[in-house]
C-alpha cells in the first residue's frame, strides 16, 4: 500500500531516515564511492524537507519511499529507495507509476549516478530519456532523464 508520509513527524522521519541509510549504503557500493552524499542527510533534515514522501508499506514494514516535488506540473523525483530487504519484488516500479499517474503534471525529471543502471533501467522502462550527464562537484558522475507521462503508456 502507498501512502503519503508525515516526514515532519519525528517517528516518521526517522523511519525515512533508515530506509535511505539501508539502501544508499547498497548504492553507495554499486557506485563505488565511500563518500555518497545522500548517506549525510540526517532525521533532522527529512523533518525539515518541503518535498513530499510517499511509502510503500509491506505487512507493519517501511518498505520503500519516493521523494518528489511538483512545481506547477513539472514533478522531480529526488529519492527512490528501497529497503534491501525488499529488493527485486516491484516495489519501485510501483511508486514510479504512482507518482506518474497520480498528479496533474506534464513533463516529470530524475536525475542518478550514470553507473546505477538498475535505476537507469527502471526509469527506461517508465519512457525516460536521458537529457544531460554532467560531474557535480562530489565527483560522482550523474545522468538527468525526463519524460512526457501523457505520451506515454505508464
Amino acid at each position: 500500500m502507498i501512502t503519503k508520509l508525515e516526514n515532519s513527524n519525528e517517528d516518521v522521519a526517522n523511519q525515512i531516515h533508515r530506509v535511505f541509510q539501508s539502501s544508499y549504503k547498497i548504492e553507495a557500493e554499486l557506485i563505488g564511492t565511500p563518500d555518497f552524499p545522500p548517506l549525510k542527510r540526517s532525521a533532522k533534515d527529512i523533518v525539515n524537507s518541503t518535498t513530499d514522501f510517499y511509502g510503500f508499506n509491506e505487512q507493519t514494514c517501511l518498505a520503500a519511499i519516493i521523494e518528489i516535488q511538483i512545481i506547477g506540473k513539472q514533478l522531480d523525483i529526488h529519492s527512490l529507495t528501497v529497503d534491501p530487504t525488499f529488493f527485486r519484488k516491484g516495489i519501485a516500479d510501483k511508486l514510479t507509476s504512482y507518482v506518474l499517474t497520480s498528479f496533474d503534471i506534464n513533463t516529470a525529471t530524475v536525475e542518478t549516478a550514470e553507473v546505477n543502471q538498475p535505476a537507469i533501467n527502471l526509469y527506461k522502462k517508465h519512457g525516460f530519456i536521458e537529457f544531460k550527464r554532467w560531474t557535480p562537484s562530489h565527483g560522482i558522475p550523474k545522468v538527468a532523464m525526463s519524460i512526457n507521462p501523457l505520451s506515454c503508456n505508464v
